[in-house]
């Protein structure tokens, strides 16, 4: 919980009352324009890279992007247990607690992502070679990789900050750091791309600096704003590993789920060439852009359903689950429109043609609707996240990616690179549709354990007296032995 700049006293769980929509749309809309940043970095070396116009060089950027995509959903499930351990100690008034697993989170991630990005550089020539890769085009990708891997504690570094900052509530500062990650992207791509005629590897420097710039603001806002970090205690990192594990863990197995979905996805494509491996790292790389609000719902929902969970208002955390909901729809259909509307400008844009152009059109004009259906699991993911039901999560990802994924995808390959994407949507919207079900009636069965005649819980500056909701938080938010933490964890999807 943070000090105020001002005072200097506690700031209060600022979830816990107020209109949850207004709550939704606020942490969503700043988160996504956040997130979107944090994606249009890839979209902008993308789109130079395509005015160079080599399809090999191209397609190397959609291989690599594989690879990225399983960093960045380890660092995006390391911060969701940073958000929701941090979120359910600030709704449970437990300040001191909450700035030492701040602490401990940085600690953890930069540790765990050093390990994981240095580890990539090892195995880049097999990971490629088995995602489909070959030639030119594999050269062009590793040798891209080789320069990005290494900056992983980077960015896993600035997206926990942004989780932290989330996770109080502060979500403009929390789009900020990500906002100026993107805008070095776009100021440095060109001048690094074609004026110093450096090409992909200039798109790997941008990448760099990019990421450094991401965590140095992260640390100001978390360090110097918001004095969220408390002091280091080796003795207790051991302990709040363990807390956050309970919910990262899952998450990240979780997550992990998404990319080995794509990289088979990336192989099925791949056999039909470099034309159609272009089309589709355009896609990828869009739709996050496109679909920003419904990926930050992920992230977004998470401290709301918290906090009002610490404050033992199960209520409004069904209502938070409706209005999140609800607002996803409404976001899904808005960018759908754009996307059918625009995809000309889209095709010309990424100097898109044949096959490559034939699937962007696919895209824009049906596969988006699918989202419909993915935006309800990444939503119903943060309430699992959030409620105690984490195995659902990682069952229902991982059900997606391969259940929903490896054989609709193969079926769908019997009829081109068209058809291995139509599976694709198909197998992912059954699992959004049965996550949702499901999330709605835990919600439900939630609420019925609040009496009808309760008062709210009140929103306090100072700690308050734990109410049972409050002791599952603090369960969740403490050390505790190795048997209780196989019991709960918490996961969401990601892009």
């Amino acid at each position: 919980m943070p000090v105020t700049e001002a005072t200097g006293s506690v700031a209060r769980a600022r979830f816990v009352s107020g209109s949850l929509l207004r709550h939704v749309c606020v942490m969503a809309g700043t988160g996504a324009i956040g997130l979107i940043a944090v994606f249009a970095v890839d979209l902008i070396n993308l789109f130079y890279i395509s005015l160079l116009g080599e399809k090999e060089t191209a397609a190397a950027v959609g291989f690599a992007g594989v690879v990225g995509f399983f960093h960045a959903s380890l660092c995006i499930g390391l911060t969701i247990g940073i958000a929701a351990v941090v979120s359910r100690t600030v709704g449970a008034g437990r300040t001191e607690d909450a700035r030492r697993i701040g602490t401990s989170s940085l600690v953890l991630m930069a540790a765990l992502s050093v390990v994981v990005g240095t580890g990539t550089a090892f195995f880049l020539h097999p990971a490629l070679h088995a995602l489909g890769a070959q030639g030119e085009t594999a050269r062009l990708a590793q040798r891209y990789l080789s320069v990005t891997v290494h900056t992983l504690p980077l960015l896993g570094v600035g997206m926990a900050t942004s989780a932290l900052l989330r996770s109080v509530g502060d979500a403009r500062r929390s789009m900020t750091v990500t906002l100026a990650a993107a805008f070095v992207t776009a100021v440095l791509d060109p001048i690094l791309i074609f004026g110093f005629g450096l090409g992909l590897d200039g798109a790997a420097i941008s990448a760099v600096v990019s990421r450094t710039v991401l965590a140095a603001i992260g640390l100001h806002g978390v360090m110097v704003k918001h004095r969220m970090l408390g002091r280091f205690d080796a003795s207790r990192l051991a302990g709040d590993a363990r807390a956050l594990g309970t919910v990262a863990g899952p998450a990240v197995l979780t997550n992990l789920a998404t990319p080995v979905g794509a990289a088979f996805v990336t192989h099925a494509v791949a056999q039909f060439g470099p034309s159609a491996v272009a089309g589709a790292a355009t896609i990828d790389r869009l739709t996050p852009v496109a679909f920003g609000l419904v990926y930050a719902l992920s992230g977004a929902v998470g401290p709301i359903l918290a906090q009002n969970l610490g404050a033992g208002q199960y209520k409004r955390v069904q209502e938070g689950l409706r209005d999140s909901l609800l607002f996803m729809v409404a976001s899904v259909a808005v960018a759908w429109l754009v996307l059918a509307l625009g995809q000309g400008v889209l095709i010309r844009a990424f100097s898109a043609d044949g096959l490559a152009a034939e699937l962007i059109s696919l895209f824009c004009s049906w596969l988006a609707a699918s989202f419909f259906f993915a935006g309800g699991l990444f939503v119903a993911n943060a309430s699992f996240n959030n409620l105690g039901h984490p195995l659902l999560s990682t069952g229902f990802n991982w059900g997606r990616a391969t259940l929903g994924t490896i054989p609709f995808a193969w079926w769908g390959s019997h009829y081109g690179a068209a058809g291995v994407l139509i599976g694709q949507a198909v197998g992912s919207s059954i699992f959004g549709l049965l996550a949702v079900v499901v999330a709605f009636r835990l919600a439900a069965k939630l609420a019925r354990q609040q009496a009808p005649d309760a008062a709210p819980a009140p929103v306090l500056d100072a700690p308050v007296a734990p109410t049972s909701a409050h002791a599952e938080a603090a369960a969740l938010a403490t050390p505790q032995p190795a048997a209780a933490v196989t019991r709960t964890a918490a996961s969401a999807s990601a892009p």
